[in-house]
């Protein structure tokens, strides 16, 4: 990838190479989203801690890997947010930035709304990429983690409950795995590369790992380290 090269170019001519930026466009995964906790009867909220996103460990990462290189991290994830919501504010949150790379990660919350949201999701993310790679931005779209696949006995709020019992139906029904395998197809078409994260999820479920104890909120956001498997499996991707 471009990506690799820029790295490469400015790690061997710090004093005449520009600096790199990556941005990362996504929900509340890309935000660095945890657990669950309730503020009254009606309304709940996410624990953030952006210093355990998968960005910031992709940034330590690559801060071994090219010490002498500055990189610039523009964090565009937003909680409860879907394709459709990241077309709506990429000029605002990515493209002022003039990424060299931009990470688009979505489908959680878009498989929310089953097939009848599978258009609106491609469009979408059709338009996000056209966006980008007019702007000059190279893209890697990134596919997420499993949901839960059962409602884990951790949970004892029941609006969380309720939660955790429409993710698990959506994930084990293969309403996800339909919205990410048409994103896949639109990134074969365009000539984009995936870092397919979801598949590296599916094949610890199928090897016996329980992927609801990965979540941190037993729904859909991971443990702070198993970001660590997004930050890595970039790197491949981008080194690639």
């Amino acid at each position: 990838m471009k990506i690799a090269e820029k790295l490469a170019a400015k790690a061997k001519d710090n004093f005449e190479q520009p600096g790199v930026t990556i941005a990362f466009l996504g929900d509340s995964i890309t935000q660095g989203c945890f657990e669950l906790y309730r503020i009254d009867e009606e309304r709940f909220e996410t624990v953030f801690d952006k210093n355990s996103a998968y960005h910031f460990y992709l940034a330590k990462i690559l801060s071994v890997l090219y010490p002498t290189v500055p990189v610039t991290m523009i964090n565009a994830g937003v909680s409860g947010g879907n394709a459709e919501h990241g077309l709506k504010r990429l000029e605002r949150d990515v493209l002022r930035h003039r990424p060299d790379l931009t990470v688009v990660c979505f489908g959680l919350n878009d498989c929310g709304h089953y097939a009848d949201g599978l258009k609106t999701y491609c469009d979408s993310l059709e338009q996000i990429f056209a966006n980008l790679e007019e702007a000059g931005s190279e893209i890697i779209f990134m596919t997420p983690n499993m949901m839960a696949t059962y409602v884990s006995f951790r949970l004892k709020d029941e609006k969380f409950r309720l939660i955790a019992e429409k993710s698990a139906e959506r994930q084990n029904e293969g309403v996800l795995d339909m919205y990410l395998n048409e994103a896949k197809k639109i990134c074969e078409r365009r000539g984009i590369k995936v870092c397919d994260c979801y598949e590296k999820w599916k094949v610890l479920s199928n090897n016996g790992v329980d992927v609801t104890e990965l979540l941190a909120n037993q729904i859909n956001h991971p443990l702070r380290e198993m970001n660590w498997l997004f930050a890595v499996s970039l790197v491949e991707t981008m080194l690639s």
